[in-house]
């Protein structure tokens, strides 16, 4: 990722690349096992600062990238496991976690490696769907129940969760009754149309506070027209520029760990929906604590 050294385990990092190439937790369009690869292969035009922000990165401490997790792509319950577990040894090492996805389902065994370092984290969700379905097909494991199971394990801090982006047609007139239900708060993409999104961070930052903070960034957010690739496009998205003010708007908050999800490169020809991704990736490394910026 970004032309860094590869390395095979996290003790002496600050912060690391980390790809988990799952798609199996997929109910529409599958490729997202693919992502980290392409999303890797875009981030060579990635440099080493950020002018806009003033984030020196690699200036302020040690990064890497930690290749991807060895993933059961026959058995989602087995990857699962297997996310946790390599997680696990990175949090303890001390290294915030930025990782390439791979499906949404990834991010449940993200928070459990999370949760058990930190406790209930906050979250900071970005997606065109909730990801709080109970289950499909009888299944309760899969990229549309991640935030579900986390809720009843108990990773969430619910009041310190927020939801934007929110879209789409729905079975049912009330699809968000259960996400209020817990206490969390939805931004629907229809609040987001044609304005800036730097007053709601800032609501945000006061909601969240110093606590731990969790990004979740499902690419599919993004209106598809700006990020075609990816296994559930949603009509009428965010913009690019409003991506931007939302990781950028968590500057100062006591971010533990982000994720970059969903991006499928067979659907993604140009491979503009990658390069987006990579760069959402690098102004998440720079919006980490301990970060300079002049």
């Amino acid at each position: 990722m970004m032309r860094l050294p590869v390395q095979t385990y996290p003790e002496g990092l600050d912060a690391a690349f980390i790809g988990v190439p799952l798609d199996t937790g997929t109910s529409n369009r599958p490729g997202a096992r693919f992502g980290p690869r392409r999303i890797r292969e875009e981030s060579v035009m990635l440099r080493t600062v950020n002018p806009s922000t003033g984030a020196l990165p690699f200036q302020s401490f040690m990064v890497a990238d930690l290749g991807d997790v060895n993933v059961n792509l026959y058995n989602l319950q087995d990857s699962c496991r297997r996310i946790q577990e390599a997680y696990e040894k990175i949090v303890a090492a001390g290294c915030i976690p930025l990782t390439l996805g791979g499906d949404h389902t990834i991010t449940y065994p993200i928070l459990q490696a999370m949760a058990k370092k930190h406790g209930p984290v906050g979250l900071l969700h970005v997606d065109a769907h909730t990801d709080t379905a109970d289950k499909a097909l009888g299944e309760q494991l899969y990229h549309g129940t991640p935030f579900r199971r986390c809720v009843e394990e108990g990773l969430l801090d619910c009041k310190r969760v927020v939801q934007i982006g929110i879209r789409g047609s729905s079975m049912t007139l009330d699809p968000y009754r259960y996400n209020w239900s817990q206490g969390f708060r939805v931004v629907l993409a229809e609040d987001c149309w044609m304005k800036s999104l730097v007053p709601l961070m800032g609501e945000v930052r006061q909601q969240m506070g110093g606590k731990p903070i969790y990004i979740s960034f499902d690419i599919d957010a993004l209106d598809p027209a700006y990020a075609p690739g990816t296994g559930t496009p949603e009509i009428a998205g965010l913009t690019p520029s409003q991506a931007l003010e939302i990781i950028r708007g968590c500057q100062g908050l006591n971010v533990v760990g982000c994720d970059l999800v969903e991006v499928s490169p067979p659907y993604d020809l140009s491979g503009n929906t990658a390069l987006l991704a990579a760069n959402l990736l690098f102004e998440m490394l720079c919006v980490l604590p301990k970060v300079t910026t002049v």
